[in-house]
């Protein structure tokens, strides 16, 4: 428990977040001494801190937490949900000491120990709001005191943000790899007694993959590999695989050329999954365009509309970019979910391939579980090819 000497100690470490429409929000330091630019967006989720900050696709980014109250459950060891923090910073109201009996490290602790600036103090309402009405914006996060906010505008304002830029070569692996299912993580979790054997050979695209992604395929008796995203496809063909995957990451999809090139080859040799930016990648691989949202998506709590059967499904998503719809070759692609907050694709289908793809994350560590069942019907779909 921190003492009231520590917590004030903590609040004079001043800080301050400047964005490139000119505002300069204050509050205090409670990560690590550095400044930083990033891109700053939103997200609504209520928990799952942890997963957020350990999501690859958040690179680029600052993180602004829309729930008021952070830190509490504090960090542990299995809910990490990559081999690292790639996360530019985070931005939170109100920081709480860990009262959680999972939790090995508080949430500063671990911010620092990843070298993740990080603000506490500022009315994170008020920033959403900013962010609603003028889309995402360019910030810097000064909290070491060497740069002066009238400098910091000025940078940021002068910083080439995400758009048109390549970040899936900045999280992905260095190399291939396969993923371990027999491991203390899936003792933790109760999975090492009643995993199914492995009856298929899966190539995962690393683009920013999360490993609950790869928990559930092989969940699923999915025998998985995971390749570095400039991998290429005679590469990924040579490992023989049943099926391939196209997994979340950050930043522009337009960008990552060679994944769109790879997809395009791979597209009727393989069956096809697809998440996030995976789902980008296959669309443009498929003829159609991105674009970018005002805002994105980030958040837990998305309702999203399968358009065949009806059914709605609550999901996590994070992404800045979505396929155009009015791009899609209407003889070659489907639409088959659409994001009922804003009418945007959130779901494709090759009408000839076998090739599906959706917006949202439907691995969702911590939570919705709604869409889990898309890794089953990946196999049903290469059980059909």
């Amino acid at each position: 428990m921190t003492s009231r000497r520590d917590w004030k100690a903590q609040r004079s470490k001043t800080a301050f977040l400047a964005l490139e429409d000119g505002t300069v929000m204050r509050g205090y330091s409670i990560g690590a001494p550095i400044d930083r630019i990033g891109e700053v967006v939103f997200n609504t989720g209520l928990t799952g801190y942890q997963e957020i900050l350990s999501d690859p696709s958040y690179c680029g980014q600052f993180i602004t937490m829309t729930y008021p109250e952070i830190g509490n459950t504090g960090i542990n060891a299995v809910d990490h949900e990559s081999r690292g923090v790639f996360v530019n910073g985070f931005i939170i109201h109100s920081l709480n000491e860990p009262e959680n009996w999972r939790s090995d490290e508080s949430l500063a602790a671990f911010l620092k120990r990843h070298d993740i600036p990080a603000i506490a103090g500022i009315d994170t309402r008020a920033l959403t709001s900013r962010i609603r009405s003028k889309g995402s914006l360019k910030g810097y996060l000064g909290v070491t005191g060497a740069v002066t906010e009238a400098d910091a505008l000025e940078q940021c304002t002068a910083w080439a943000g995400l758009d048109g830029q390549d970040y899936a070569c900045k999280v992905t692996c260095d190399k291939m790899f396969r993923w371990d299912d027999i491991s203390d993580e899936a003792s933790y979790w109760g999975l090492a007694d009643t995993l199914p054997p492995t009856d298929l050979r899966i190539v995962a695209y690393d683009f920013g993959i999360k490993w609950n992604i790869l928990r559930n395929m092989r969940i699923c008796g999915m025998d998985v590999t995971v390749v570095p995203a400039t991998t290429p496809a005679d590469a990924v063909l040579a490992e023989k695989p049943d099926g391939v995957f196209f997994s979340n990451g950050p930043a522009d999809p337009a960008a990552v050329t060679y994944a769109v090139d790879n997809a395009r080859a791979l597209i009727g040799k393989v069956p096809i999954m697809g998440i996030c930016l995976g789902h980008q990648l296959l669309g443009l691989a498929a003829g159609g365009d991105t674009f970018r949202l005002k805002f994105g998506h980030h958040g837990c709590n998305h309702p999203v509309k399968e358009l065949e059967t009806g059914t709605i499904e609550i999901t996590s998503q994070n992404h800045n970019f979505a396929v155009d719809p009015d791009s899609v070759d209407k003889s070659t692609i489907d639409v088959t979910h659409i994001n009922l907050n804003d009418q945007t694709v959130e779901g494709i289908r090759h009408r000839q391939e076998p090739m599906f793809a959706v917006q949202y994350h439907p691995e969702a560590g911590p939570g919705p579980h709604d869409p889990q069942g898309l890794f089953t019907r990946f196999r049903d779909l290469i059980s059909q090819a």
